[in-house]
């Protein structure tokens, strides 16, 4: 049994109860406060605002600045992205990335911390109930690159102020300058956080489950263009499994991706730059590979002869040399 995996991993009670309290207090409670006082404008703008920065955080910063060194960035925008990413509170920078790197190494295997195969609602939530019983030392040897990142270990270290401080009482102080603390704190807090939670996590669950796979059939991970829109554009799944250093992942321009066209503003105005795009070759390559993983599958059940198999195999050979020589 993998040390990330331990058979009967006991419960982290403080995860299951933060996982279980947030959404009674955002439904129940601004359900309530609602119906008592109404709303603002201004509890719904830090609803929306707040949960686009700290989502995007999320992805452009936890997800593809720092797990995947999709591209580099300025020290203002790494700034944002560890204090609005510790205001999603989904752990620390260094403990995200690691989990996330073993996600990619190991998919689909007993050692990836959310693995589908264990059901929807482990890959979903259910592995955060659980205490991570490993070494701290072997758990960070995937992240060492982050470990001499001295803005990473700062956030790290003070994480839980930056969750009280940005989460709770931000929007609270916000919310009393104009006499409404509560709603600020239900709304830009409560609210705010219960919905970033399950859109990040239906990465893990969802798009593990629904969707296409055009680029790679070798794991679960797939495309759900739906999905992208509840995500940031995450929802391109396959494609980011099979070519995980490329910024993008809604690759073409009309395919919804916000985290994508963040990090293009960014990359325009000068704060980012090195920009990882896949070449199209490659990308054209595993596309067609995927196309004869399939039509071999259906002459295997179609019990093909051994003549019509060579002859399928070598139109498609001939079809994918010409599509590729197009392509460079």
């Amino acid at each position: 049994m993998s040390e990330n995996a331990p058979a009967n991993p006991p419960i982290d009670w403080g995860n299951l109860t933060f996982l279980l309290l947030t959404p009674l207090v955002a439904v129940f409670g601004t359900a309530w406060y609602v119906s008592q006082y109404g709303f603002t404008w201004l509890e719904v703008a830090m609803f929306v605002v707040f949960g686009m920065m700290s989502g995007v955080a999320i992805t452009a910063g936890y997800h593809r600045l720092y797990s995947h060194r999709s591209y580099e960035c300025s020290p203002s925008v790494r700034l944002y992205y560890l204090v609005f990413g510790a205001a999603a509170v989904q752990n620390s920078l260094l403990k995200w990335a690691s989990d996330h790197r073993d996600h990619h190494r190991f998919v689909d295997r007993n050692e990836d911390p959310y693995n589908i195969l264990k059901g929807g609602f482990y890959a979903h939530m259910g592995w955060i109930i659980h205490k991570n019983l490993r070494d701290q030392e072997k758990r960070f040897e995937n992240v060492p690159d982050l470990l001499k990142d001295p803005m990473v270990m700062w956030q790290h270290r003070w994480y839980l102020p930056l969750v009280i401080g940005i989460t709770f009482l931000l929007p609270t102080v916000i919310g009393a300058a104009f006499g409404r603390p509560l709603g600020g704190l239900l709304w830009g807090g409560f609210m705010r956080v219960v919905v970033v939670h399950h859109c990040t996590f239906f990465i893990n669950s969802l798009a593990h489950l629904f969707g296409e796979r055009p680029y790679s059939l070798t794991d679960t991970a797939r495309d759900s263009w739906w999905l992208a829109w509840l995500t940031f554009g995450e929802g391109y799944h396959n494609f980011h499994h099979k070519f995980q250093a490329d910024y993008r992942n809604g690759l073409r321009w009309w395919q919804f991706d916000l985290t994508k066209w963040w990090i293009n503003i960014l990359a325009w105005t000068g704060h980012a730059w090195k920009l990882k795009r896949t070449p199209e070759p490659l990308i054209v390559r595993a596309r067609l590979e995927v196309e004869k993983q399939r039509v071999a599958l259906a002459l295997a059940s179609a019990n093909a002869s051994e003549r019509m198999w060579q002859k399928i195999s070598s139109r498609l050979e001939s079809g994918s040399r010409r599509l590729e020589s197009a392509h460079q």
